[in-house]
């Protein structure tokens, strides 16, 4: 048995409610089960229970033995002297309060439908499972529940991503605009190289960014300086050696170093997404537009994203994607699929974040951006969409991105509005 279980049968009352009865044989009637508590002390607070004909109101505390609560110095945690019902799996001891009074037990077992522990157990049967536990009941899902669910899910994944933004706008000092350019890098990063550009950021100072915003090859050569693209002595382009000539003396008048910064890598990359390319790309940004963090701010439609960030990489890149290696002509120029994921990854966050900040609503803005987006293609959207949930924008993908990395990846069903159902619809 499983302290989970307990907390989704009090919390969704699937009990035969008529017949309980308290450990000394008293009368229970369950008024309002309270509210579903996270944080530390007792599991349900506010909670209105009838307990022989008297009603008392406080909190509950659920555990699978009542001996736990000793194991978990209950008896001694002034957060727990006013649990008005102990609800337990096994009832194994007598449960006292600090002041010696006793606190009345419900044990559960003689009162939980046989079909809310079956379903649980088939709910997590790992048999003939390929992905994730409900594999086989998800297509039969309400629709409406599903839909509801991946909204919230969506807003969920939106505040996961506001840890790092709220860290870099406190370090800032509240520099949304220097923000705005961390989470640029690391994004123009990806995957495997997010967290060196991160630190690329950390080592820059943004006041340095602001006085070059209109020179894109002073701040090619500080982000090429501080990767540590440009000690190569065997390359000898002319770009390239002006360029490291630059970074010396940028770097000897305003004090940079490239020690902590993780060195980008080139493997496994496409060339498209080379981080010397990136880098250029992103200094032709700022180079581009003054006040970035405004216009991102008060764009409302994705054409207006677009047209911010519609950039090409300086012109020595339109035949190269690495230093000293000439390649046919090509201009790199940021894709449209590209800049959807700094939609998606940066800028969506960062509005989100920032009306939050602000104590604005912009959810439906969001909500209209994100969802004339394409949904991502990646193993997780293909295995969904396997069991008949097709993701159709970017909103319902970046959903059940969220759905299987923090619920089904870690079997937390019970914490999931599809699971929930399959156990509330049994009985």
């Amino acid at each position: 048995m499983r302290e989970e279980l307990l907390h989704f049968i009090w919390k969704y009352k699937r009990l035969q409610l008529e017949t309980l009865t308290t450990s000394g044989k008293e009368a229970v009637s369950i008024v309002d089960v309270g509210t579903y508590n996270t944080l530390s002390g007792p599991d349900f607070s506010n909670a209105k229970i009838n307990i022989d004909g008297q009603l008392w109101a406080g909190n509950v505390e659920i555990h699978v033995k009542s001996s736990d609560w000793y194991a978990h110095h209950h008896e001694s945690d002034p957060q727990y002297n006013n649990v008005i019902l102990h609800v337990v799996w096994e009832d194994d001891a007598q449960v006292f309060r600090a002041n010696q009074t006793v606190v009345p037990t419900l044990e559960l077992q003689h009162y939980v439908y046989p079909e809310v522990l079956a379903a649980y157990r088939k709910l997590f049967d790992q048999r003939d499972r390929s992905f994730i536990n409900c594999e086989k009941d998800l297509r039969h899902t309400d629709a409406l529940l599903l839909q509801n669910w991946l909204e919230r899910l969506f807003f969920e994944r939106l505040e996961q991503k506001s840890g790092l933004i709220m860290e870099l706008l406190a370090h800032s000092k509240n520099d949304w605009e220097s923000v705005l350019f961390m989470l640029l890098l690391k994004n123009m990063g990806s995957k495997i190289n997010g967290d060196s550009f991160l630190s690329i950021g950390r080592a820059l100072h943004f006041p340095l960014v602001r006085k070059m915003h209109d020179e894109v090859f002073k701040l090619e050569s500080v982000l090429f300086g501080l990767a540590g693209f440009l000690e190569d002595d065997r390359i000898v382009d002319a770009y390239y050696l002006e360029l490291r000539k630059e970074y010396r003396y940028l770097a000897h008048k305003y004090d940079l170093e490239h020690l902590g910064v993780q060195r980008p890598e080139f493997f496994k990359l496409r060339p498209s997404n080379f981080p010397t390319v990136r880098l250029s790309q992103l200094a032709c940004l700022y180079g581009t537009h003054q006040n970035l963090f405004s216009k991102v701010i008060k764009a409302t439609s994705l054409e207006e994203i677009y047209s911010v960030f519609t950039i090409s990489a300086t012109t020595y890149w339109d035949t190269h994607f690495s230093f000293g290696k000439p390649t046919k002509r090509h201009k790199k120029k940021l894709s449209r699929k590209f800049i959807d994921l700094l939609v998606i990854n940066t800028l969506l966050p960062l509005k989100f974040c920032h009306a939050r900040h602000t104590a604005t609503d912009c959810h439906e803005e969001l909500i209209r951006m994100i969802s004339h987006l394409k949904p991502e293609e990646n193993r997780i959207i293909t295995n969904f969409k396997a069991l008949g949930v097709v993701g159709q924008n970017a909103m319902e993908s970046q959903s059940l991105i969220q759905l299987y990395n923090t619920y089904c990846s870690k079997n937390k069903c019970l914490q999931c509005a599809v699971g929930a159902s399959l156990l509330r619809k049994k009985v």
